[in-house]
């Protein structure tokens, strides 16, 4: 991990997935956890700030952009109202768009989106509701991060699966599992990101089961 003073009131820090493994923390852990994302960011903030400069601030500000294989982290205290203000407004930790960020850094982890499209990364289409809950009573889908969007009246669910989780044979036969209630798509990720409309994050399989089954 790297650490640079930027200036008085402001730390940068270099995060890669090397130095998440060597915290037992992946970025799929981080992803949706803002409780997690949270105590992350302060365990930084302990290592970097020897001399106590920061803890001792009332407002200390998080801001993270995507980096290589990483995360670029800036901490910033001491800062102005308008500073506070367009932080709240897109940057700070509590937002929706870090999750964006960790999904990058996911598939960055992993090589790049190429590497999703050998599998790790899938999307489905599902006839109707009713198959969702069907996926859902099983179990072979327990270990896998799920997305359900909504789109055109259609629903699509996005599947990742952690490599360190299913092996390559472990995923294809899961994948053929799916299969039997949900068909393939052309549809990708990146189109539902920005036309569909998210229904469940993360723990979609498992939120279904809570509520329908």
């Amino acid at each position: 991990m790297e650490m640079e003073h930027i200036n008085e009131n402001t730390i940068r820090v270099m995060i890669g997935s090397d130095d998440l493994a060597e915290r037992g923390i992946t970025f799929l852990d981080l992803l949706g956890n803002h409780r997690e994302i949270e105590s992350f960011f302060y365990s930084i903030l302990e290592e970097v700030d020897i001399e106590d400069e920061f803890k001792s601030s009332e407002a200390v500000t998080f801001q993270v952009l995507p980096k290589n294989d990483g995360l670029e982290l800036f901490i910033s205290k001491n800062l102005t109202q308008e500073d506070l203000n367009r932080f709240s407004d897109s940057n700070d930790f509590e937002t929706n768009d870090l999750d964006q960020l960790i999904r990058q850094q996911i598939l960055a982890s992993q090589g790049t989106v190429e590497s999703a499209d050998t599998g790790r990364l899938r999307v489905f289409k599902l006839k109707d509701f009713e198959d969702m809950i069907e996926l859902a009573s099983y179990s072979f889908l327990n270990e896998a991060w799920s997305d359900l969007y909504q789109y055109d009246k259609e629903y699509y669910l996005q599947i990742y699966f952690d490599p360190e989780i299913y092996g390559e044979t472990s995923i294809s036969d899961v994948v053929a599992e799916v299969l039997e209630y949900a068909e393939d798509t052309q549809v990708t990720p990146e189109f539902l990101e920005e036309y569909g409309n998210l229904l469940m994050q993360k723990d979609a399989i498992e939120i279904t089961r809570s509520y329908f089954v």
